[in-house]
């Protein structure tokens, strides 16, 4: 097996030695690299170098700038078609260009041979405690002492300087305790799995026995590890003649015996605890690699355990930065809407919300389309204690039945036809927070069933998944259509109906709240001048009393697009005329105009039109009030009422 050295023979890291202690070495500008070069032209994950039994392999990882090698004077380009070329003693890399433009690297490969082996104990035999361990009471003494030790520490730092120092403890004559684990592919076509290994800490033992970090890394014995993890076996490598002793760089580092036990997880090797004598003759026998077998069943558990929480901890931990992400992104949006008003009716409606928030009840949201439901759900979760988790909305008739099963419950991967990932559903993505479902009432009936179990049982299960989820998320629902008669049709089940209208909240239409469209009109104005750069003095009267007279079928958002494209046609610094409104607005000012009101305040001129109409209907129907009001859309009381206002006999 050959051992590597490479020498930077050009940039401003000329004359650095680098001496791979594992079997990768990644060469680039980024901090994750083994050989960090600073120059520009090398790219920050540029090539890679991987050792392997009678090899060593150099990869250009699609570099920006190129990597060639040089053996004498035939130049090799690795490119898309080339992107590995085999090594040899002397050869020349290129990294970043061509001669005196390149950083050139000089490669010295020396055959390493096999180790000496003295013995060899499979993983099988270390699970227990062997007989000399249990015949020896100091060195039991000692693993009780050590696996104390190794359970206290806190996190995967600590576990393996733990390890280490238990190492050198059970072994006296020991002088270096190196930790080498596995390491995660950046690609799925490595060419050597235990290329992957990497030595993560060693420790030596000080002038008072206790183990230290040395200043300088430590190499490893390649040789030894790489057995190790090929037969799944602790191995003792001693010293022996130099006529018989088969390991170069056990005889280069001066070890006089060497002990290498696996760290395991079931079937896979994580790793692997090596312990040297470099500086003293020492022999270490059977006694010594049964103590450390003894110590690796403890600290393969240990081990395992610190790199699962440690993943575990990060995945939190880059959840939580999406989440702050999120919510922060959606509280900074441009397009982010307020509740504004000062209407009864809407005063009534916050009065409401503000009773809801902070209980468990569904809430459904009704009201026509354009009234801002998603508005008064995002309210209600921002006013509750889940403000803090995430609001999710999910609009019921924008999907295909099958693929919003998906997108709400999530699927396992395989599930159907393109499912080549799992996919977390919304309920899972809000857990802890409020998930807003819009058009609720277009929900098919087979989904209708599983969100019924949702809200009955909190479980939830994923497509192709044969296990449930217990999940924390509060559900507001909104339509625009009447339920009741939805579920008289045989379109939404009636018990999801009765689930879903715990707390019904009705969003009330912008006609039955003109006083507010002045307000409205303002914000929308102030918005979007802000956005589009462009400064607006405000509404002219006879625009204001237009918006206030017209009945807003599409509601607040009609309002929101009528009120977008004034400001785009007005000029800078004026006022809003009536000219520029749209002609369905305008379209009431030609009916003032044909009722022949009079110019007055606007409740005259509104009475004025009002009055024309109810006698327009009258003269239609040949003054049948049940037929007029019907055609006016109002009840014969009401007509009655209105008629008494204004004075009609």
């Amino acid at each position: 097996m050959p051992s590597v050295r490479i020498e930077v023979l050009s940039g401003s890291s000329a004359g650095r030695v680098y001496e791979p202690e594992g079997d990768v070495v990644r060469i680039g500008r980024g901090p994750k690299s083994h050989l960090e070069l600073p120059e520009s032209h090398v790219s920050s994950e540029h090539a890679r170098l991987v050792i392997g039994d009678s090899t060593v392999t150099l990869e250009d990882l699609r570099s920006t700038n190129g990597t060639a090698v040089l053996r004498g004077k035939t130049r090799t380009q690795l490119n898309d078609s080339q992107r590995k070329s085999e090594l040899l003693d002397g050869d020349i890399v290129e990294l970043g260009g061509e001669g005196s433009e390149a950083t050139r690297l000089q490669i010295t490969v020396a055959e390493e041979l096999e180790p000496h082996v003295v013995s060899v104990r499979p993983i099988a035999e270390l699970s227990g405690t062997t007989d000399s361990v249990e015949r020896n009471t100091d060195v039991l003494k000692t693993l009780y002492r050590v696996q104390k030790d190794i359970g206290a520490a806190k996190d995967l730092d600590e576990v393996l300087q733990a390890v280490a120092d238990a190492a050198l403890m059970l072994v006296p004559s020991a002088t270096h305790a190196t930790v080498v684990l596995r390491d995660e592919p950046d690609t799925d076509d490595s060419a050597d799995a235990e290329a992957l290994f990497v030595p993560v800490l060693t420790r030596v033992r000080g002038p008072g026995g206790q183990g230290h970090t040395p200043d300088e890394g430590v190499p490893v014995t390649r040789s030894v590890f790489r057995k190790v993890v090929r037969e799944r076996a602790a191995v003792l490598a001693a010293d022996a003649p130099s006529e018989a002793f088969s390991s170069e760089s056990l005889l280069g580092a001066s070890i006089r015996s060497t002990i290498g036990v696996p760290l395991w997880k079931g079937a896979d090797i994580l790793g692997v605890l090596q312990v040297d004598n470099r500086d003293t003759p020492s022999m270490f026998d059977s006694s010594d690699l049964d103590a450390l077998g003894v110590l690796a069943a403890t600290a393969s558990l240990a081990v395992a355990n610190a790199r699962l929480i440690r993943r575990l901890t990060l995945a939190e931990e880059q959840l939580q930065k999406e989440n702050t992400y999120l919510k922060g992104r959606e509280r900074a949006r441009p397009g982010r809407l307020e509740i504004v008003g000062e209407s009864k009716a809407i005063k009534t409606m916050l009065g409401q919300i503000d009773k809801v928030v902070d209980t468990r009840v569904t809430v459904l949201i009704e009201g026509e389309t354009g009234t801002g439901k998603e508005l008064v759900a995002s309210r209600i979760h921002d006013k509750s204690r889940r403000a803090d988790k995430l609001f999710v909305a999910q609009n019921c008739a924008a999907l295909p039945e099958n693929l919003l099963e998906s997108e709400l419950f999530g699927h396992k991967k395989g599930a159907f036809t393109g499912a080549t990932d799992e996919k977390r559903g919304l309920f899972d993505v809000a857990d802890g927070g409020t998930l807003f479902l819009d058009e609720v009432s277009e929900m098919p009936l087979a989904l209708q069933a599983k969100l019924l179990r949702v809200l009955q049982e909190g479980e939830i299960r994923p497509v192709g998944a044969t296990h449930t989820r217990v999940v924390d998320v509060r559900i507001v629902a909104a339509c625009n259509r009447n339920l009741e008669k939805e579920v008289e049709a045989g379109r939404f089940r009636e018990d999801l109906y009765y689930r879903l209208k715990v707390f019904p909240l009705r969003v009330p239409p912008l006609r039955e709240r003109r006083e507010d469209v002045p307000l409205l009109a303002g914000f929308f104005l102030e918005r979007y001048t802000r956005e589009i750069g462009k400064p607006v003095q405000g509404f002219a009267q006879g625009t204001m009393e237009l918006l206030m007279s017209y009945e807003w079928p599409g509601n607040v958002r009609e309002l929101e697009n009528e009120v977008q494209r004034l400001v785009i046609q007005a000029d800078v610094e004026s006022f809003v005329g009536p000219e520029l409104l749209s002609p369905r607005v305008r379209r009431v000012e030609s009916i003032v105009e044909k009722a022949g009101a009079e110019k007055g305040t606007l409740k005259q001129m509104v009475e004025q039109v009002e009055k024309f109409f109810l006698l327009e209907a009258l003269r239609d129907h040949d003054g049948n009030k049940t037929a007029a009001a019907k055609t006016l859309g109002i009840t014969r009381e009401g007509l009655h009422k209105k008629l008494r206002q204004l004075k009609i006999g």
